[in-house]
């Protein structure tokens, strides 16, 4: 794959045509204006039978001029190098640096398709096609143009690379609410492309987006850490409250319920999840008496070291591990029945 470089020194991932696609789609594109043309010519023949021979010979070279030449330059000019042939086929006629033609361009191209395609039935294209390093014909060579593919495979061109381990949660307080969708696009855009551009256009553009990013968030890019990496720690400090706020994760995409044992809730007596139960009405304290002590409410956590007051007869350590109250042993912590 021959790669297309901008004025910006971007490195453009754009696919030449080969030969076969581009024949189809000047295949399919004269096909549509043979068909015009013939329509066209009818009509006028018709229509204008009572004027002499010379007359009907000038209107039928004006009519191949128009439908057969100066159709496809419209086409291609207000659809941007997009003719009915080439939408079919997945191809654009681009400039030689990625952008989008213009009507100087699909006029040189026209005006040359008249002798390589239609005059020569299309043998010094082809030659011209197969000759050519990027599969262009001499119209695309005098023009400044070039044929590339619009569907290619998916890349991994739109990876975000992660910030270094070491910046990791040293933005989260930055307040990023005033910053502008445009400029997170555009930030993400050049921490995608960033190893496609030239060092120092790279370093210039990722400084450019740091001061911008600085000023919307108020807080200056910290002395020591280079702009690209600030960039990319900002972006994923985002990318982590968004995930947070819509499938309520923490940082490290741990449930915000989630203990400190790692499980998603409560555990049983066994150290396996406990089965959820639907919430009851709550219940008040002297209603509920504890299973250690009755003086104590089950709404407060009793300290796994508490020892029962005098006269109490201790609970069988079968009931307090295993009980109908779920509590856990060692942790103090009753959850509601």
């Amino acid at each position: 794959m021959n790669e297309l470089v901008t004025g910006e020194a971007v490195a453009l991932e754009l696919r030449p045509a080969r030969l076969p696609s581009r024949a189809l789609a000047v295949l399919l594109d004269l096909v549509v204006a043979m068909a015009a043309y013939i329509a066209v010519t009818v009509v006028l023949v018709m229509s204008t039978s009572s004027l002499d021979e010379a007359a009907q010979f000038a209107l039928s070279i004006v009519t191949f001029l128009l439908v057969l030449v100066g159709a496809p330059i419209a086409v291609e000019t207000l659809s941007h190098g997009r003719s009915l042939g080439k939408m079919a086929c997945g191809l654009r006629v681009v400039r030689d640096d990625g952008g989008p033609i213009r009507f100087r361009h699909a006029l040189v191209r026209g005006a040359v398709g008249v002798i390589e395609i239609l005059l020569t039935f299309g043998v010094i294209a082809c030659v011209a096609s197969l000759v050519s390093a990027r599969g262009r014909r001499l119209g695309d060579v005098f023009a400044g143009t070039l044929v590339v593919r619009e569907r290619v495979p998916e890349s991994r061109s739109g990876f975000v690379p992660p910030p270094p381990p070491w910046l990791a949660g040293r933005f989260a307080g930055l307040d990023l609410s005033a910053v502008p969708d445009g400029l997170w696009l555009a930030v993400r855009q050049y921490l995608t492309r960033m190893q496609q551009l030239d060092p120092q256009v790279g370093w210039a553009m990722a400084e450019r987006l740091a001061g911008d990013l600085a000023a919307r968030t108020g807080a200056p890019v910290p002395p020591g850490v280079p702009p690209a990496a600030y960039l990319a720690a900002v972006v994923r400090e985002r990318q982590d409250r968004e995930a947070q706020r819509a499938f309520g994760t923490e940082r490290g995409g741990v449930a915000p319920g989630a203990q400190a044992h790692g499980g998603p809730g409560p555990l049983g007596a066994t150290g396996t999840p406990a089965a959820p139960t639907a919430p009851t009405a709550p219940v008040a304290p002297a209603a509920q008496p504890s299973p250690v002590s009755p003086s104590v409410p089950a709404a407060q956590p009793v300290p796994p070291t508490c020892v029962p007051p005098a006269g109490a007869a201790p609970a069988p350590s079968k009931e307090r591990s295993e009980g109908s109250s779920g509590e856990r042993p060692g942790t103090g912590f009753a959850p509601p029945a």
